[in-house]
């Protein structure tokens, strides 16, 4: 339950510090390492809210043969990790930076577990998104954070980000939950011992002072509380307006704060965690797509790409910038409002996906991002697919949950309809003309997707052929988890946009998280990571968790690299 308390900012109270981190997200992983180090360290947040986008994500990190892994039982190894990342990244980003990354993966998730009071469990089965590439993992790699108590941050819970989706009751649910409370009129057995147990946790907690948060609402309340306890100040409602530079090196953030303008030196460094241009929107169309005009992003309210445009104006060179975390959603109800979160809809069976032609255009159970840079691609090549359509049965929607709000067996909510987001008929004729596409290219499609179905191989695209695909299945289902013809009785289309999680194009940086100048030379004292940076795998996303997982071991990588500098300055003396 979020709190409705929204305290006075905290206010800038130094003007020179070792470190200065620029963003509350997994920034809050760089200042927990660099004050465990020695350094003096704060933290800048340009909203009223800390926890960015961290918060309002899923919550879990990928990080291959990380120690939670080990003690709990996955087969993994760094020589498996290096093998994968290899594969996927296929050249796309500078080895230097994700090999560091496998480096201090595992010293990131100690640190972690020394300076907050969070602990971590392996969320087995959930599949690497490219399981079937050398080094892949069907039975995963993807940790998350037990669920932590939000009261634990005290007198600052008011400031902390609020969660993307809220369920109805006090019930932290854990994304390993999520797959099987989705299953829930499917597999009771499985799915009502977690719910039950989640529900007891959420009102007993409330019942004795605790107020359970799960995925990302956990990891970023862990590490905000951790940073209170370590005594770390992390200002809020302080924008970075500019950075000051003497003798070629960043020295300092010149931060607003209540009309003020206050220059912070930074004796190590300038850390830019600060999210991506996720709500810019001339910025994306500059670089994503002229047609984005609507802003969809689900990431945190203050990413605007402040950082990356101050950072390209020291020359920074820029990666990227084309690509996001991609996730399709359904369309918000009206312009404005923010769309909602599709995770396991697409893969269950009894659905398939459809263009404004009302053809199937891809494998719809796909990682999110593959399925944006498809849509993108389309575009890019003159076959736009334009408007997106989920089509399923009555069976479907009597079996699972929708959009994290809509039960089994509940219709869909009216406004929905009214909004025109939802059709629903018993022909497949009526349907094609409330969705605005053609009748024959629908009874076409629906035809040939159950006919595939009814065999179990989608020939065409693939469905259900990767461990990926079939994690967010329904195991009830044979042969093929993702596939099932729909029923032929009353027919449901929901519209679906291209929405995202954070932009992850940005300033690229070395193997130590330094910004590099668009010769290749390092820009001193301007380090970038998270969302600010460019991802580090390249085109591709490698597994859940992996936005956060790079955000918290650059972390690492940054405080340890501004140590090593700290510790080089004062020998020198």
């Amino acid at each position: 339950m979020a709190s409705k308390t929204v305290l006075t900012p905290v206010k800038i109270n130094h003007t020179e510090v070792d470190l200065l981190v620029i963003g509350s997200g997994t920034g809050l992983a760089t200042a927990l390492a660099a004050k465990e180090l020695g350094l003096n360290v704060a933290v800048a947040e340009k909203t009223q809210y800390v926890g960015g986008s961290t918060a309002r994500s899923g919550g879990a990190f990928w990080i291959p043969a990380n120690p939670v892994l080990q003690r709990d039982g996955a087969v993994d190894s760094a020589e498996r990790g290096e093998k994968y990342i290899e594969a996927v990244v296929a050249g796309t980003s500078p080895a230097e930076r994700w090999k560091a990354f496998l480096e201090f993966g595992d010293e990131t998730v100690r640190m972690l577990e020394r300076m907050t009071q969070l602990s971590f469990f392996w969320a087995k089965g959930y599949s690497d998104y490219h399981p079937e590439k050398p080094g892949g993992s069907a039975a995963g790699r993807s940790v998350e954070a037990h669920p932590f108590d939000l009261n634990k941050l005290g007198e600052q819970r008011g400031r902390f980000q609020p969660a993307t989706m809220e369920a109805p009751m006090p019930m932290p649910v854990t994304g390993a939950d999520y797959k099987w409370l989705n299953l829930i009129a499917k597999t009771p057995v499985k799915a009502l011992p977690r719910a039950i147990k989640r529900v007891a946790q959420g009102v007993g907690g409330l019942v004795i002072g605790r107020d359970y948060g799960a995925g990302g609402q956990a990891i970023a309340a862990g590490m905000y509380a951790g940073a209170l306890e370590a005594g770390i100040p992390v200002w809020t409602e302080a924008s970075l307006v500019e950075l000051e530079s003497s003798a070629g090196v960043i020295t300092a953030a010149v931060l607003e704060q209540d009309g003020e303008r206050i220059a912070v030196h930074a004796k190590y460094g300038i850390v830019l965690a600060a999210g991506g241009f996720d709500h810019n929107m001339p910025m994306r169309r500059k670089y994503q797509s002229p047609s984005m005009h609507q802003d969809l992003s689900l990431g945190a309210a203050g990413n605007n790409g402040d950082a990356i445009v101050l950072a390209e104006k020291l020359d920074a060179q820029l990666a990227g910038m084309g690509q996001s975390w991609w996730f399709p959603s359904v369309a918000p109800l009206e312009e404005g409002a923010s769309p909602m979160i599709l995770l396991a809809e697409r893969s269950l069976p009894g659905s398939f996906m459809v263009d404004s032609a009302g053809k199937r255009f891809i494998n719809e159970s796909t990682d999110y991002m593959s399925f944006g840079q498809e849509v993108l691609r389309r575009e890019a090549a003159g076959d736009p697919v334009g408007e997106m359509w989920l089509v399923f049965d009555q069976t479907y929607r009597d079996s699972y949950l929708f959009a994290g709000q809509v039960f089994p067996r509940m219709a869909l909510p009216e406004a929905w309809y009214t909004a025109g987001i939802a059709h629903k008929s018993s022909s497949i004729g009526e349907l094609a003309a409330g969705m605005g596409v053609s009748a024959e290219s629908l009874a076409q499609s629906l035809h040939a997707f159950n006919e595939a179905a009814g065999t179990g191989i989608d020939d065409r695209f693939g469905r259900g052929a990767s461990a990926y695909d079939r994690y967010y299945g329904d195991p009830t289902q044979s042969p093929n988890p993702n596939l099932r013809p729909l029923d032929g009785k009353t027919y449901y289309a929901v519209k679906v946009v291209l929405s995202d999680l954070g932009t992850c194009g940005g300033i690229l940086t070395d193997g130590h998280g330094r910004a590099l100048d668009t010769s290749g030379e390092v820009i001193e004292g301007l380090y970038a990571q998270g969302n600010s940076a460019a991802n580090i795998f390249g085109e591709v996303y490698p597994g859940a968790g992996a936005t956060i997982s790079q955000g918290l071991v650059y972390g690492t990588i940054i405080a340890t690299h501004a140590a090593q500098k700290a510790r080089s300055l004062s020998a020198a003396k």
